[in-house]
């Protein structure tokens, strides 16, 4: 099961996504909604989920800070945004995948297994990387 974590600054859509990947990604536990940046980088420490979903446009703190505040991104990073001029950006820092709001319910579905295999691997590839001597 992968730990996952939600950064939205809107209730409305951290809700409804909550529900579609508990309904739809049987590889997914959410185990942190969190409504703005500085919440979140406390989630981080305290659940050190594996994957984030994360909204560009917040108040105070957008998505894009919020990594720039994080010192080691050791996570799967899927944004979640109703504006497609930020993709570009976003990839910039190793996006796994770019959602655009409303988010669809196949596309989720679709996704889910990629996601899990793409973490999965680079789980793997960390564990041969601390294993290996010089």
């Amino acid at each position: 099961m992968i730990k996952a974590m939600i950064v939205d600054d809107e209730p409305y859509c951290c809700e409804t996504l909550e529900i579609m990947i508990e309904n739809f990604c049987p590889s997914i536990s959410v185990e942190a909604v969190c409504l703005n940046g500085e919440e979140a980088l406390g989630a981080l420490e305290k659940y050190n989920p594996q994957l984030v979903f994360l909204d560009v446009e917040m108040p105070h703190m957008n998505g894009f800070e919020f990594l720039e505040k994080v010192h080691f991104v050791n996570f799967g990073l899927i944004f979640t945004t109703s504006y497609d001029q930020y993709a570009i950006r976003a990839f910039r820092f190793s996006a796994l995948d770019y959602l655009l709001k409303p988010i669809d319910r196949e596309e989720l579905i679709q996704k889910d297994y990629r996601w899990l295999k793409l973490i999965r691997s680079s789980a793997a590839l960390q564990t041969a990387i601390t294993h290996i001597s010089f």
